[in-house]
């Protein structure tokens, strides 16, 4: 093989890998497939100059896909430093940071109030809580003789509840023991005996004189003034008094049949 042959196969491995170079990484079986047709009659030293500069045909594009890997990073980097702000934004956050202890943290609970002892109701109270708390539902009719069976079940209940009580006052007093008389016994004191005034009305009858007591009060309920007056037979042992005379007569102890009063002094007498 002359000169200029060898010259021609070596410069035909160059010019594939150049545009193996130029084509995109997913070529590169192109490049191979040209570099397989070279025709097989070639020596062994031509051979080798193509094999040796395969490897730099498949280095190329690695070079040249470097700078684009390198590219690729600060295209990815640039929202990276944009959300730099944004990762920068929760110190705003940090008084809902400080509150949270607060929240996290109730006041203490207050201490439940000792429920106050239930006071034992009167048999009224205890009817008219019934009926507050009635629903107002009717009852079925019932004839005389089930209405006669509940009262008497009612009876019945009431007299066991009254029996249980008797029963436990009876062991209560009897634990307790005799009762001490704490009374004292003290003379009786006078009695106080009433005085009216009144005019004298009848001096006919003999040592005795009829006194009207005239009465004038205020109605309980209507508040109005209310005159009236009541007689009275009065013992008169000297016959002082006359018809018009205004006496006062206290009470004594009888001294006829009508008379339970007697005179004590005249304070007008009569013009």
């Amino acid at each position: 093989m002359t000169e200029n042959e060898q010259n021609l196969n070596q410069q035909t491995p160059d010019t594939d890998a150049d545009e193996a170079a130029e084509q995109a990484p997913g070529e590169a079986p192109a490049a191979e497939e040209a570099v397989a047709d070279v025709p097989a009659a070639e020596d062994a030293s031509a051979e080798e100059p193509a094999a040796e500069e395969a490897p730099a045909a498949e280095q190329a594009p690695a070079a040249e896909e470097a700078p684009a890997a390198e590219e690729a990073p600060p295209a990815e980097q640039a929202p990276a430093a944009e959300e730099a702000p944004t990762a920068e934004a929760p110190p705003p956050e940090e008084p809902a940071a400080e509150e949270a202890p607060a929240a996290e943290a109730p006041p203490p609970p207050a201490p439940a109030e000792a429920p106050e002892p239930a006071e034992p109701l009167s048999p009224k109270e205890r009817r008219k809580l019934a009926r507050s708390t009635h629903t107002g539902e009717t009852r079925a009719p019932r004839s005389i003789e089930e209405r006669a069976r509940e009262r008497a079940e009612r009876r019945r209940q009431k007299a066991a509840r009254r029996r249980v009580y008797r029963q436990r006052v009876r062991g209560r007093r009897a634990a307790e023991g005799p009762r001490a008389d704490t009374r004292v016994s003290e003379p009786k004191a006078a009695g106080i005996r009433k005085v009216r005034q009144g005019v004298v009305v009848s001096d006919k009858a003999d040592k005795t004189i009829t006194v009207r007591i005239d009465v004038v009060h205020q109605h309980r309920m209507y508040k109005k003034i209310v005159r009236g007056s009541s007689t009275l037979h009065a013992h008169d042992e000297n016959n002082e008094a006359h018809v018009g005379d205004t006496v006062r007569v206290v009470e004594s102890r009888p001294l006829s049949r009508t008379k339970r009063w007697r005179l004590t002094e005249i304070l007008e007498r009569a013009r």
